[in-house]
């Protein structure tokens, strides 16, 4: 049974409150155990970041779908997955959850609540990062969403952990993330000069990718009998 909107925006504002606590928390953390070695806090910062998402999804995909991207929220609604009159609300929950998360961090390690960003990132190669990342995160969620929804957990927090380290930008890949990040300047931080950017790459990348998915024959395995015959169907 689908639960009424408050209680689904209520579970996106916690859930990517404690996303951003988690990215922006490594970050800090990480960079003040690595001794200025930066791959050792990457390191703590994507990992950290990846366990949390999966134990995030875990907890609220039942609740909410547990979007925590105003960007994933967006595709689900052009599959049909939730009314348009229903995305403001999530997304002004997501963007108000990410930058509590942000303030919750900083309030842990004794810092400002929130203070600008001066960490450059700029450029085409970022950019171009950006959407990559945003295309595979969104290719990862509906091919896993399609065929093997057990899986969507880990293989979404696989997949952030990996991208931190195989784009230019560490793959923010959340319009929501990358606007609260331009309010710390920690290691996780960006400036807001530099978001919009982030933001439009994000956008023009979950596009492509819910245009690219819409049109490929997977199978809708909405019944578990559908889901069976997929599953033997695939058998050699």
């Amino acid at each position: 049974m689908k639960l009424a909107l408050r209680y689904r925006v209520t579970a996106e504002f916690v859930g990517t409150m404690f996303l951003l606590a988690a990215v922006v928390g490594s970050g800090i953390m990480g960079e003040r155990l690595a001794g200025g070695n930066i791959a050792l806090a990457l390191l703590a910062n994507s990992s950290a970041t990846g366990a949390a998402l999966i134990a995030l999804i875990l907890t609220f995909g039942e609740i909410s779908g547990a979007h925590f991207n105003p960007v994933v929220t967006l595709s689900d609604a052009m599959m049909g997955g939730i009314p348009w009159s229903e995305v403001p609300a999530y997304i002004a929950a997501q963007v108000t959850g990410a930058f509590a998360g942000v303030a919750a961090a900083h309030l842990m390690f004794g810092l400002p609540v929130f203070f600008a960003s001066h960490h450059a990132r700029s450029g085409l190669a970022l950019f171009w990062s950006e959407f990559v990342a945003t295309f595979g995160l969104l290719a990862v969620i509906w091919g896993c969403g399609r065929t093997r929804r057990d899986w969507v957990a880990l293989a979404v927090g696989g997949y952030i952990a990996a991208a931190y380290w195989f784009t230019a930008s560490t793959s923010f890949a959340n319009p929501a993330v990358t606007l609260a990040r331009t309010v710390t300047d920690t290691f996780a931080g960006i400036r807001p000069v530099d978001a919009p950017a982030f933001i439009v790459a994000q956008v023009m990348g979950a596009i492509a990718a819910t245009l690219w998915f819409r049109a490929l024959p997977f199978p809708k395995l909405d019944t578990p009998v559908r889901k069976r015959e997929y599953e033997f169907n695939r058998m050699p």
